[in-house]
């Protein structure tokens, strides 16, 4: 291929076009990767059920929890393809533009390799024609002053001293002859060793290089090519572990444990309805009706309670519920309901209470501080708040008893209140809603303040020691994780505790907010540190339960 140089330069261009048109290629497959990692992510939080949402509740039942896991799995297989994408980018389309620049840069250097040699040869070939045109003219002169030497000798008229004179030119000219041909021999031998050299050593290595660099391009796109399928099987393991989690998670549907939670949702604690007893319209008719008389029966059949009232002739499963907010006490809702409803209220206020005590201990522990070190803080400066914290509390515990006497009703803890019985018959109409406001006002002052004489009566029916040992409990606290002390703390304050530089410790209370964490050492060790001192690592599990 010696004479095919050109050629070759087309080639190997080729190749670099066929390596840069595979890097496009794998860069493109890795933008739809992540293009169809982002869709199935957005497509997996579209269907993720909204926080404190109805949809939130509904995901109780095994069938919206397997969905539910199926949305998660279906991150985790977005996320395979994350990494198909990053591992195709840093192990094909980064290391493949790399090895094309250098490759560039080595096809440069080979080939301006070969045009010197070629420029080189073409040199050594103008010299030889020149050292042959130069020997071919001297000859041609030497041959004419020879002839005109001999014809200068003929010649009688001629003087001898122009016969001396044509004799040493045409000796000069054979000279000059001699001359050129050994430099033309010389030139030739050169030229000829510098032609072997050019075609047999020069080239042939240059080309041979050429050939290495083209076969390792080649080699580089085909290890290209088994990375680009060894990406896609690497993932194939977990991506199967992902859609076996959906497998397992469609195989976890319990029907019957999703009827059993709908019972429990929605039954209502009625018993159903008694027979309805036959009412004889035939009496009045044996006997003469007289005008007032008939207004007496009408009048009388007023006065009688017909079963249902307004609501003759509808059963209970049929019952409509009263629209817009029902009383507090929920008593227009079914027993089995009102009961939920009631333990859940009394459950949010019960937090409630906890979130305000939370909220006052930290502030006593401020003020605490404050009053031990005066440079910090004005401790005056917390009472007002400590005030209201302390009414909120009062307050909330007053509704606790409210509604756990309410609860202890329904219960049947408690003697029923005068309304109970119309709760009880299975209907629900629009006078027991009045009844139950107008009980409502009986328990209020008219500035909307519960009296006192309600209180004492709340507090015989619900004994306050049982919500007052609640929050009276001196067990310890339990540990929620662990901290790593970042500094050394001289806990001179009293509830404070010292700590050394990288001591580990139990974490028994975040911070509140007011910058301390409460630790543990040992069972007889404990207090609070600056939050700033310490690294928390807190235990999931814990913190959740």
């Amino acid at each position: 291929l010696q004479d095919q140089f050109d050629n070759l330069e087309k080639h190997t261009q080729w190749g670099i076009d066929v390596l840069e048109k595979y890097i496009k290629f794998v860069k493109e497959r890795t933008e739809i990767e992540l293009s169809y990692a982002k869709q199935l992510r957005n497509l997996s939080k579209k269907y993720q059920p909204k926080k404190n949402s109805k949809e939130e509740e509904e995901y109780r039942y095994t069938s919206t929890r397997a969905f539910l896991a199926t949305l998660n799995e279906m991150n985790d297989y977005a996320g395979q393809h994350e990494v198909i994408s990053e591992n195709m980018t840093s192990l094909i389309t980064g290391e493949l533009t790399r090895y094309v620049q250098e490759l560039k840069q080595e096809r440069k250097s080979h080939f301006h390799d070969g045009r010197k040699a070629q420029q080189h040869i073409e040199t050594c070939w103008k010299q030889l024609e020149a050292s042959k045109r130069r020997f071919e003219r001297d000859c041609k002169e030497a041959d004419r002053a020879q002839q005109y030497f001999e014809k200068m000798d003929a010649d009688i008229n001629v003087t001898k001293a122009d016969v001396e004179k044509a004799r040493q030119q045409a000796q000069l000219r054979h000279q000059m002859a001699e001359d050129s041909k050994a430099e033309y021999s010389s030139t030739l031998q050169k030229f000829n060793s510098e032609q072997h050299d050019h075609y047999y050593t020069h080239i042939p290595n240059i080309f041979q290089k050429i050939q290495e660099m083209e076969e390792r391009r080649i080699v580089r796109i085909g290890e290209s090519m088994k990375t680009f399928a060894e990406v896609d099987r690497q993932v194939i393991p977990i991506i199967g572990k992902c859609l076996d989690e959906i497998t397992k998670a469609a195989e976890s549907i319990d029907h019957k444990n999703d009827s059993q939670l709908v019972i429990e949702a929605f039954k209502s604690g009625f018993e159903p309805p008694g027979d309805i007893d036959f009412e004889d319209f035939t009496q009045p008719m044996k006997r003469t009706i007289s005008e007032s008389s008939l207004s007496n029966s009408r009048g009388d059949g007023k006065s009688e309670p017909k079963f249902g009232g307004k609501s003759k002739g509808k059963l209970w499963p049929f019952i409509k519920k009263n629209k817009g907010a029902g009383p507090e006490d929920f008593s227009n809702l079914p027993p089995e309901q009102r009961r939920k409803k009631l333990q859940q209220k009394v459950d949010e206020l019960n937090k409630d209470i906890q979130k305000e005590m939370d909220q006052r201990d930290a502030l006593t522990k401020m003020k605490d501080v404050y009053i031990k070190n005066p440079q910090m803080g004005d401790a005056a400066s917390v009472d007002h708040r400590l005030a209201e914290l302390g009414q909120n509390i009062e307050k909330l515990r007053i509704e606790v008893q409210k509604f756990e006497g309410w609860l202890a009703e329904v219960e049947g803890r408690l003697p029923p209140r005068t309304e109970q019985a119309r709760r009880q018959s299975g209907l629900y109409e629009a006078q027991n809603t009045s009844a139950v406001n107008s009980c409502a006002q009986d328990r209020e002052s008219p500035d909307g303040s519960y009296t006192e004489e309600q209180s004492q009566e709340t507090e015989m029916k619900v004994p306050a020691t049982d919500f007052d040992d609640e929050f009276d409990d001196e067990e310890p606290l339990p540990t929620i994780g662990t901290c790593k002390a970042l500094y050394t703390f001289e806990g001179q304050n009293e509830g404070t505790i010292s700590v050394a530089e990288g001591e580990m410790l139990y974490v028994i209370e975040e911070d509140k907010g007011d910058g301390w964490t409460r630790i543990r050492r040992n069972e007889d060790e404990e207090g609070y540190v600056p939050t700033s001192y310490v690294e928390v690592y807190l235990d999931k599990n814990a913190k959740g339960a």
